[in-house]
């Protein structure tokens, strides 16, 4: 059964020497666990980056017998499996059974480049059946923000693609497809059950059009602040869910923030410091300062005044007011087909970086400038 986990890495650029360039092929595939950083011989020494530098890279037509592997690499015969299994549940290995007891072992296609197409086109195949079946879910209006600002920094791609299989024992279906995505992470324990955190939070964010903040989570779901945190960021990790900041909240967050300022610091901070005189045209200023003296300004106030000042322009005065704006998290595009269409883009990009990785590795082995 196709089982892989991918995660989107920068492209080597200084050291692109053959170890460089497995080692990194190596930890975009996630094949090895990665423990603290990276190390100076990019986890040359590993049995899988010499199983595959000094076997099946090297000689791609060749078919490797597990036993033969196992004398090689001074494995015993478990470990060597895992390994194996690895490489052969992501599609990049095929193996048979010769009637002697040993599987062999030999690279997709006779080639790197054939085996990774062969493995693309599967994973794209099955993350589209994927998708498709989250549509009976899917029951959120994709409506944007007004003065909306999209998400600044996009946390790189780390998502798992797994062949179809039914529920686990205790798992709902929906449950069942988070964990072959990797929304549950590595080891999803109770999370997997029907009904868990993780579950509902993903239920929430499928029916709701506006971003939900953790202060909203935590109100509804209760917990952990920290857990509820760390549930939202693997979503964003895979690439379903995007953060951004709360806009439909600016006004109340400008007006919050110009009150405590006015109380503490007086007009004149507010004009000069606060970036009153900078931010906001000269004809508003009376219509903030004078309610605010009066300790009547509203929100609706507020929220009239920035009418004509841009988005951009009010977090920069939130900002220099000292206040701070919610962020929110929702599911990416306003329909199913739109977050398809960005998963696919998404997962290709990753994918051309491989490839290229790929043939650079082929190149290397070929003329052995290594």
């Amino acid at each position: 059964m196709l089982n892989v986990k991918l995660e989107e890495l920068p492209m080597p650029t200084t050291d692109r020497s053959v170890d460089r360039l497995i080692g990194w092929f190596v930890e975009s595939f996630c094949f090895v666990r990665r423990k603290g950083d990276a190390t100076a011989d990019y986890g040359a020494a590993s049995p899988i980056h010499r199983m595959l530098r000094d076997h099946f890279f090297a000689n791609p037509n060749t078919s490797w017998d597990a036993q033969a592997l196992s004398d090689e690499l001074a494995m015993t015969p478990a470990a060597l499996n895992h390994h194996l299994a690895r490489l052969s549940q992501s599609g990049l290995l095929s193996y048979t059974n010769e009637g002697k007891g040993w599987r062999t072992y030999i690279l997709r296609g006779g080639g790197l480049s054939q085996a990774l197409e062969l493995c693309f086109a599967q994973y794209r195949l099955i993350l589209g059946q994927k998708m498709d079946r989250l549509d009976e879910n899917w029951d959120r209006e994709g409506v944007q923000l007004e003065n909306e600002i999209a998400e600044d920094s996009p946390l790189p791609l780390n998502m798992s693609i797994i062949d179809y299989r039914s529920p686990q024992e205790g798992a709902s279906m929906l449950t069942q497809w988070m964990a072959d995505f990797g929304l549950l992470g590595d080891r999803p324990g109770n999370e997997i059950l029907m009904d868990s955190v993780s579950e509902q939070l993903f239920l929430l964010l499928l029916q709701s059009g506006t971003p939900i903040s953790l202060d909203d989570a935590h109100e509804q779901f209760g917990g952990q602040k920290a857990r509820l945190g760390r549930i939202l960021e693997r979503f964003r990790a895979c690439g379903l869910v995007e953060r951004i900041p709360r806009t439909d909240r600016l006004a109340s967050a400008l007006w919050s923030a110009m009150v405590t300022q006015h109380q503490r610091r007086g007009e004149d901070w507010l004009l000069k410091k606060g970036g009153f005189m900078r931010l906001i045209p000269e004809k508003s200023h009376a219509s903030l300062l004078q309610p605010l003296s009066k300790g009547n300004l509203t929100i609706e106030l507020v929220q009239e005044m920035m009418q004509n000042i841009d988005a951009s322009d009010q977090m920069l005065l939130l900002n220099l007011l000292g206040g701070r704006l919610p962020l929110g998290y929702r599911l990416i595009g306003t329909s199913i087909v739109d977050a398809k269409e960005n998963m696919m883009t998404r997962l290709d990009r990753l994918l051309r970086r491989i490839r290229r990785v790929g043939a650079m590795i082929e190149e290397i082995m070929t003329t052995g400038d290594a």
